[in-house]
């Protein structure tokens, strides 16, 4: 059942110079703010104090930041946590004073302002865990990565594998650009989120590179463009009902889900977006830039034909 049907095909591949452009410009921004800015690694990375409190009544989250500044911790966060009488507070490093002392010096400063409040928890985080932290979540992107290349190449053919993870680690690139640009905090829900981008981008690809293969095998006298583009048309009413339907839960989460959801829905919603265009431009130029043969054919036709969902 389609809700969007297309008479014509969208000639996507003519676009594929202009699409490199903008893929190369926005990489390398992406790339440079990286290096040059970095990233505002969150506690969970950096090591800290995290303290949930609890008030008698609706929390004032700007009175508490305002409290946290008057003590020169500006750089805390303060977000609810649970309910709108929770509130998590997470304070980095401070060598000069203990954690118990830190603790200590936030609960009395909070309850001169409201003597409901309660401390609940108190967690250290030392930088050598954050570390170890970061350092698991770059090898769980790695191995994820090279998990997509070995599915795509064996699932298709080589070409298909590196046009694949090229157009998903462009996803990822650009995220973490945006992060590091605007300096958003990035922690670990930020790092869940950006390895749920690669599994729902590589979604997308496959969908898209099989119906590019069930092509190949219907219309053998075609040119490769107008395979790739009579592919890509094909899935445009599954793309758009897909992922229109998603954006609108991410949307909805990053208006509505508060500061615990806020920088996690916001790196799915900006993941989306681009896997969106990657999987359509910047895969399916690679596929053409790497330049797929008749003699690739001939190996894609012993293969089993198979549906993926690709069917729209």
């Amino acid at each position: 059942m389609e809700f969007f049907r297309f008479n014509r095909d969208i000639p996507f591949m003519s676009w594929r110079r202009q699409g490199a452009v903008i893929s190369l410009i926005t990489f390398i921004l992406s790339v440079f703010f990286i290096a040059t800015k970095g990233l505002n690694l969150g506690v969970d990375f950096t090591g800290g104090t995290v303290l949930e409190v609890s008030y008698s009544q609706t929390a004032d989250l700007g009175k508490i930041r305002s409290i946290l500044v008057d003590l020169e911790m500006s750089d805390a966060s303060v977000q609810n946590f649970g309910s709108s009488r929770e509130v998590l507070i997470r304070l980095p490093i401070k060598p000069e004073v203990s954690t118990a002392q830190l603790s200590e010096i936030v609960l009395n400063a909070l309850k001169q302002a409201d003597s409901s409040v309660e401390m609940r928890r108190v967690e250290f985080v030392g930088p050598q865990v954050g570390a170890e932290l970061l350092e698991n979540g770059a090898l769980a992107l790695l191995f994820v990565s090279l998990g997509i290349v070995a599915y795509l190449a064996v699932r298709f053919e080589w070409k298909f594998g590196i046009a694949g993870i090229i157009a998903n680690l462009h996803d990822v690139v650009i995220i973490v650009g945006c992060f590091a640009f605007f300096q958003w905090e990035f922690s670990l829900t930020v790092l869940a989120a950006v390895l749920a981008i690669l599994g729902y981008s590589v979604n997308e690809s496959v969908v898209i590179f099989d119906r590019i293969r069930e092509n190949f095998r219907k219309h053998r006298r075609t040119s490769i463009t107008q395979v790739i583009d009579n592919a890509i048309t094909q899935t445009m009413s599954r793309t758009i009902i897909t992922h229109g339907s998603t954006q609108m839960v991410v949307i909805a989460m990053l208006l509505f889900g508060g500061e615990v959801l806020y920088y996690f829905s916001l790196a799915l919603t900006i993941g989306i977006l681009f896997g969106i265009y990657s999987s359509i431009m910047v895969g399916s130029s690679i596929i053409m830039l790497l330049g797929v043969k008749r003699e690739d054919l001939v190996k894609l036709e012993k293969k089993p034909l198979e549906n993926d969902g690709a069917v729209v």
